[in-house]
């Protein structure tokens, strides 16, 4: 168990530490960084999705639902910092972090 504590720790590190340097990319840039896209619903023309992006010193998680007749609208947001947002994801989901990470790591090179 012990083992399993310290990789976690690492890999909360390391991501914490690509989002660092991808909000200074956004700094630079201008422009933010979408982590991840998941449809949540979809009903004929119209959908929900959950939005995760990256800006400078900030991560949005955003509940969107639009398309169709439905006129964009935000259901949900929630705002992290660099630092609070890997310990809030890994809660959620070890694999959207992991895919996270990767996504990242390939990115920034």
């Amino acid at each position: 168990m012990a083992k399993q504590t310290t990789l976690d720790g690492w890999l909360l590190y390391h991501f914490t530490e690509l989002l660092k340097k991808g909000s200074l990319n956004v700094a630079k840039t201008g422009t933010p960084i979408v982590l991840y896209r998941n449809t949540v619903e979809q009903e004929e023309d119209s959908y929900e999705e959950i939005v995760c992006t990256l800006t400078e010193g900030y991560v949005i998680v955003q509940l969107v639902t639009s398309g169709g007749l439905i006129v964009p609208s935000f259901q949900q947001q929630f705002v992290f910092t660099l630092d609070q947002f890997p310990e809030w994801l890994m809660r959620k989901s070890r694999d959207l972090l992991l895919q996270c990470v990767d996504f990242l790591e390939e990115n920034l090179k």
